[in-house]
């Protein structure tokens, strides 16, 4: 949701042009921490009309050769971010700014797109533990282990393949044996 509506940024807007109030005396009234974002307004209003003070639905999204060349013209002419900014009929100065920031910083890579979001999760599993790292009798214990356990599911796997009925009755004594403890507390 954005910080002011856009009945709120005309208000204002209206009332500096009326002249009553000027920029310094506009905040106060409204409680805005300064008047950087009032002139904004006024001067969006004033190049573009009334559409410059609405919030756009979609976000527009701009090449990296068009950011490069919004940075050269404003390195070029020593114009100011608003300046440009109204110039290449965008209505957001700050953008630029941030786009400086990051040639700044990055160099052209930084104005690349980047991913949006939480990165999707890879394909490959993840390797449990080096097995090479293990010692010789680390890897034999290892080793020991899994056979143990292949053979007590085999063990189990024929069992219930000789009497099914019967491992199930089994495992449904037991199984309610635990649910009438439950039961009792």
């Amino acid at each position: 949701m954005a910080k002011y509506s856009d009945e709120f940024k005309l208000q204002l807007v209206m009332e500096y042009a009326e002249g009553k109030l000027g920029y310094t005396r506009l905040p106060r009234k409204y409680s805005l921490p300064d008047d950087s974002q009032i002139r904004r307004w006024v001067r969006a209003y004033r190049e573009f009309g009334i559409k410059a003070l609405r919030r756009k639905q979609t976000k527009q999204v701009y090449s990296v050769q068009f950011k490069v060349n919004v940075l050269h013209f404003m390195k070029q002419t020593g114009a100011s971010y608003q300046d440009t900014a109204i110039h290449f009929n965008m209505n957001n100065p700050s953008l630029i700014a941030n786009w400086n920031r990051r040639v700044l910083a990055k160099g052209v890579e930084g104005l690349e797109a980047r991913a949006k979001g939480r990165p999707s999760m890879s394909k490959k599993p993840k390797p449990m533990k080096n097995e090479k790292s293990l010692s010789r009798e680390a890897q034999l214990e290892r080793e020991n282990e899994l056979l143990r356990l292949e053979v007590a599911y085999l063990k189990k796997l024929k069992a219930f393949q000789e009497n099914p009925d019967a491992f199930l009755e089994k495992h449904k004594q037991r199984w309610r044996s635990n649910s009438t403890k439950e039961d009792s507390d």
